[in-house]
């Protein structure tokens, strides 16, 4: 099967898969096109971190600058959610996700992500069916590890923070400073609640994950429609070849916009999730 480059014109055709490819019958039957993508997005991020932290000064040049900059904002963000007994511990990782998901997001948009790869000819021209690249947050395998690594170290510092017995208390456990024979009589229902809780918690990782591969995902969709729609509605081919060109630009600024969006909503409300369990508030209520 050849290799061919689409140019995003109306005679190449992508229809994204929601699975991944991989080189089936080979010894890289392991290495998918998601996991290419997701090894030259880290290998970029550690690149340029290492750069900007190379030779730092009390003047820094761009580079220092803006890693500065994101990592600033990027704490302060997380330090307003999480509070600062637990900012210095989380922080790491939510920063982590934060960049590996914006960049694994806008990398997805380059061109040749997902239109250089294996295919055939067809009655519309050539379809790529097997691409190289592809986006690595468009692959529900990867957004379901982070969100269970991510769980895995909720679990870990919530535990660590507050202790078994208070985190345990804060599911099941009676609220609102309920004591004596109203707190026993309403204890069944803070118990039925706090199985609900935990299936809530148990679906975290679903719903994090599915939130982020859905809207990657649709994405990719979006844009091939855009490209291709001029060949779709059946016109001339010189209308649909400017039509390819033309039409997605202002979604392309949308799905820039929606790749900030969704490394946003996925890394607050991973310390949404991290707030809620280790709060000292009413603790600290109970005591005054």
């Amino acid at each position: 099967m050849p290799l061919n480059l689409f140019f995003a014109s109306a005679l190449t055709l992508y229809a994204p898969s929601i699975f991944p490819d991989s080189g089936a019958g080979t010894f890289l039957d392991w290495l998918s096109n998601s996991i290419l993508v997701c090894a030259i997005v880290t290998t970029l991020i550690i690149w340029f971190a290492r750069k900007a932290t190379r030779n730092m000064t009390l003047v820094p040049g761009n580079t220092q600058n803006f890693f500065e900059a994101v990592v600033q904002q990027l704490y302060d963000l997380v330090e307003s959610v999480v509070g600062k007994h637990m900012v210095h511990r989380v922080f790491p990782l939510l920063a982590t996700l934060f960049i590996f998901i914006i960049v694994s997001n806008w990398f997805g948009l380059l061109p040749g992500v997902g239109s250089i790869g294996w295919g055939h000819e067809s009655a519309h021209g050539f379809e790529v069916s097997n691409p190289l690249l592809r986006p690595a947050t468009a692959d529900l395998n990867l957004t379901l590890a982070m969100s269970f690594i991510f769980m895995i170290f909720w679990l870990y510092w919530s535990l660590s923070e507050v202790g078994l017995k208070n985190f345990l208390n804060h599911i099941f456990g009676v609220k609102g400073g309920l004591k004596g024979a109203m707190a026993v009589l309403l204890a069944p229902i803070f118990i039925f609640v706090g199985l609900i809780e935990v299936v809530s918690i148990a679906f975290r990782p679903v719903s994090l994950s599915l939130r982020l591969f859905g809207n990657i995902f649709a994405g990719e969709n979006l844009l091939t429609a855009m490209i291709t729609l001029g060949k779709d509605l059946g016109l001339p081919v010189w209308i649909s070849y400017i039509f390819s060109f033309t039409i997605p630009i202002p979604f392309y600024f949308l799905e820039l916009l929606v790749g900030l969006l969704q490394a946003l909503v996925f890394t607050l409300l991973c310390s949404v999730y991290i707030q809620l369990s280790t709060s000292h508030d009413e603790d600290e209520a109970g005591e005054h």
